[in-house]
């Protein structure tokens, strides 16, 4: 079977046997899913995951933490184990990223989006182990060895001093994560409502991680975004903020190693 039909058959043998295709939703990282109308439950998502880790992931987020967001992040409806896959409802809407708002609009935009996280990020007890600042010095050692070349000496001794500056601000409560925090996953509504998405990553860790791509992607050309998002999420001590700055180092480096070939020909080396 296509790929196509392979997500087509999986929604038809889980959820509903007249389920009918609508269209592919847009994926990220090579995850293809299918929009998929039924009867009861109207359009669906079916996400086929890239790995049992993910699959896992996601589905603990499901059943444990999305649930505290209510309606405003999509419910799952069936689980697959072979090919690893859920069925989820579509929200309505278009991704943050794809929207044309007018300033106030996204203002609130963004203020929604940090309500969201603070909702999740309490929606489990802190735990303070294991210790993440030592597992993420962990794994930029991990991500300096498979970066090689592509990354200078000076990049090499910077990256290991945040890691280092890191570690030194533990013992840090870890909570419940997305980890894939950005507007891509953010659904603005036609009514005007921010819902969240793409929980495939979600586990708990540092909740200041979730704001590294923000701050380094997003804000530093739209401030008054920023400025919306702490409205209610609520500011950050100096801890996190300094979570943010090493980790910011850390996300680069994973990007670059994550990027394809094209991707890494075109991209500039680290300096």
């Amino acid at each position: 079977m296509t790929d196509g039909s392979v997500h087509l058959a999986l929604c038809q043998r889980l959820l509903d046997t007249d389920a009918k295709p609508v269209s592919w939703h847009p994926g990220h990282a090579g995850t293809r899913a299918l929009r998929a109308s039924t009867t009861a439950q109207g359009e669906v998502i079916v996400k086929i995951h890239r790995s049992p880790e993910l699959h896992a992931q996601e589905i603990h987020a499901y059943s444990t933490w999305v649930p505290g967001l209510g309606k405003r992040a999509p419910r799952l409806l069936a689980i697959a184990d072979d090919p690893p896959a859920i069925v989820i409802t579509a929200v309505p809407g278009l991704p943050l990223s794809q929207r044309q708002l007018d300033p106030k609009a996204e203002q609130d935009a963004y203020r929604q989006a940090g309500q969201l996280l603070k909702t999740l990020h309490t929606a489990g007890p802190p735990r303070l182990e294991p210790d993440w600042t030592a597992w993420l010095a962990e794994r930029a050692e991990h991500w300096i060895h498979l970066a090689g070349e592509r990354i200078t000496p000076s990049c090499r001794a910077e990256m290991r001093a945040h890691m280092r500056a890191l570690r030194d601000l533990a013992p840090l409560s870890a909570v419940p994560c997305h980890l894939d925090f950005m507007p891509r996953n953010m659904i603005y509504g036609d009514d005007g409502i921010i819902r969240l998405i793409d929980f495939e990553h979600s586990r708990y860790d540092l909740p200041a991680r979730d704001l590294v791509r923000l701050t380094t992607r997003i804000w530093p050309q739209r401030p008054c975004l920023s400025r919306s998002f702490f409205q209610d999420y609520g500011q950050l001590d100096k801890a996190n903020r300094e979570v943010v700055e090493h980790c910011a180092h850390l996300d680069a480096l994973t990007t670059l190693c994550s990027a394809t070939p094209d991707d890494a020909k075109r991209a500039s080396k680290i300096q």
